[in-house]
């Protein structure tokens, strides 16, 4: 159900993850061991972090450069994958996290040939350089 407000349609909470799922893509950063093993396998059950919790995290590009303070300071070597969050399917669940906010897991295993592209997540003197289309 749609409701209205002045200038655009809001969407009630149970919409929420139709909303996200529309086109968008969804990151994934990985240690360089972590897409060492991905890249030779062509699977992945995630990270440490991952396998205890018993799915995949990735962000959204609005919440991308947090998890990477947050889970990576001050680690070089990182790999930024993105993925097409309506390609993955209904395994992926979009649950509340981080201040409530809704963060994509995906519950199986993630797919090497389903990578859009990867991009180095080279250390700066702030954190972490993203692309400029993340920024």
């Amino acid at each position: 159900m749609r409701g209205f407000c002045a200038d655009r349609p809001m969407l009630l909470d149970d919409e929420a993850p139709a909303r996200h799922m529309k086109a968008m893509q969804i990151y994934k950063i990985f240690r360089a061991d972590e897409w060492q093993m991905f890249q030779d396998t062509g699977k992945t059950l995630g990270a440490p972090v991952d396998l205890a919790d018993g799915f995949i995290h990735f962000s959204t590009a609005e919440q991308a450069q947090e998890t990477a303070a947050k889970h990576f300071a001050g680690e070089d070597g990182l790999m930024l994958v993105a993925f097409d969050a309506h390609a993955l399917g209904s395994a992926l669940k979009w649950e509340p996290s981080r201040g409530g906010a809704l963060f994509p897991h995906l519950y199986r295993d993630l797919m090497l040939s389903e990578a859009l592209w990867h991009r180095a997540l080279p250390l700066g003197p702030d954190g972490h350089i993203f692309p400029e289309t993340l920024a």
